[in-house]
């Protein structure tokens, strides 16, 4: 419910007042030990107006809910719907403290720094660290400034994220699992050279940065982050020699060398090296666990075919590691691929037999393969029925494929859907619209979407076709 008023806030152009007492009224609802909402007030006789969406957060009016029983899951909902819209979510976030006497918990705040970081508001993402050190409903940690590596990694900041890191004495908070979430960020946006020479590479005295002295940086884990960042960075020969460097260094391989090593192995187009990973851990005595045994089921099923895989899955539950729902989306996939619809369908009934509920990657598998709009809608309805909530990423594939085919009608329909949800549209989901509609001729309407999404700060694609001035226009102007 809160998504659906999300929806309607970006949509409408109501007076300030109305859409605050509707907003209201649903907190109220969600927050409510009865789970009822009250009677909405009578909209006012003064025609609806256009506002600037930017300020419909700006003035508080008045009510008599108890504001202390709001829930930060519901607020933390709320900024969820605004990701992609950081002056919404700032505002909202702003208007729930001043206006409601909300008190902002440790999530919420970590929320809004995440959105603020994603939009490279990095001067902002600073002063709510500085408010949450003042405030004593939330806490500083870890994850917060994880959260500021990450985001300053993916802005390419890397001087930046090792600074933040620097800085953290400030906060208690500079120890072996801020130095593990920094090198982790790095890698994760591809960072790796920086990452590893931030870990291992030694000063002019052959010492160590003096920063450092204090932290286990040679560690297993590390070094396994370093081995995925490779793996992100697809440098499959960096990989095999970094492989080969954690053993001249005498660091110890554990399980999640393997499984990261093994991963390469499949995505390099190998396969085969995979399941040879597999049986030297077997006879390592090294005890897999479900997700090994996910990395090995994806291998041998690309390498042998997807029946092998499934003995391999029985063998799993045989040892009584239990499958999760990454096991039987490797297994969906792999049917999918093959155009084994029929028996992917009884896997889909399974896992829900098994007590593995499936979720959006599940339905992902069906969406990347299957060719019949009719198909993917009912699947998709299928999924929201469950209770499965779809992705941003899922209304992009949805709306590419769509428009690729060209098939306006359901993106339309997927488009509504997302509305629905509350889901502000990312740049992705904008540029899909986009291209459908050129793709169609509707030249006006795909101007109009790339004007809304420029005004929330979104890039476009460069497109010819929108930069041509209509007839209209050119005959005015002349």
């Amino acid at each position: 419910m809160i998504s659906s008023f999300a929806s309607k806030i970006h949509s409408l152009r109501l007076p300030h007042s109305l859409l605050l007492s509707h907003l209201q009224i649903l907190l109220f609802y969600h927050t409510s030990p009865h789970g009822r909402a009250p009677r909405s007030p009578n909209p006012t006789s003064n025609p609806i107006q256009n506002h600037t969406r930017s300020n419909i957060f700006a003035a508080p009016t008045p009510t008599h809910f108890n504001y202390s029983n709001f829930e930060p899951a519901t607020v933390l909902e709320t900024l969820n719907c605004y990701a992609n819209d950081w002056k919404l979510a700032l505002e909202f976030f702003n208007w729930v403290e001043t206006n409601s006497g909300f008190h902002h918990t440790t999530q919420t705040f970590n929320r809004i720094i995440d959105i603020l970081g994603k939009f490279f508001e990095f001067d902002i993402a600073l002063t709510m660290v500085e408010r949450m050190r003042k405030n004593s409903s939330s806490l500083l940690d870890h994850t917060t400034f994880r959260i500021l590596f990450k985001r300053y990694a993916s802005a390419h900041l890397v001087n930046e994220a090792i600074d933040a890191f620097y800085k953290l004495d400030e906060y208690n908070l500079r120890d072996e699992t801020s130095f593990s979430n920094l090198i982790d960020a790095l890698c994760e946006y591809k960072h790796v050279i920086e990452a590893e020479e931030l870990c291992f590479k030694k000063n002019k005295d052959g010492d160590h940065d003096i920063n450092l002295l204090c932290l286990n940086v040679e560690s297993t884990k590390i070094y396994n982050i370093i081995l995925r960042g490779w793996f992100k960075m697809e440098w499959w020969k960096k990989c095999r020699e970094f492989w080969e460097e954690m053993d001249k260094r005498g660091i110890k391989k554990d399980l999640y060398s393997y499984s990261i090593y093994m991963d390469i192995q499949c995505k390099s187009g190998k396969p085969w090296k995979a399941v040879k990973l597999y049986k030297e851990m077997k006879k390592k005595g090294i005890q897999l666990d479900v997700v090994a045994y996910n990395t090995v089921i994806r291998a041998i099923g690309i390498s042998e075919g997807v029946d092998v895989a499934v003995r391999l899955y029985k063998e799993m539950i045989e040892l009584r590691c239990d499958p999760n729902v990454v096991t039987f989306n490797t297994i969906l996939k792999l049917l999918c691929q093959g155009g084994r619809y029929r028996e992917a369908h009884k896997v889909l009934d399974l896992m829900t037999r098994k007590g593995c509920e499936p979720n959006v990657v599940t339905y992902h598998c069906f969406f990347t393969c299957l060719e019949k709009p009719q198909e993917i809608l009912k699947l998709f309805d299928r999924m929201t029925e469950s209770g499965v909530r779809p992705r941003m990423d899922t209304y992009v594939m949805l709306l590419r494929k769509f428009g690729r085919w060209g098939f306006l009608r359901p993106v339309h329909l997927i488009w509504k859907k997302m509305e629905e949800q509350g889901l502000s549209p990312d740049e992705f989901a904008y540029n899909a619209l986009i291209d459908a509609l050129l793709q169609k001729g509707l030249v006006a309407i795909a101007r109009k979407y790339e004007e809304e999404m420029l005004s929330k700060g979104l890039s476009a694609k460069p497109r010819a076709e929108l930069r041509i001035e209509p007839e209209s226009e050119r005959y005015v102007n002349g």
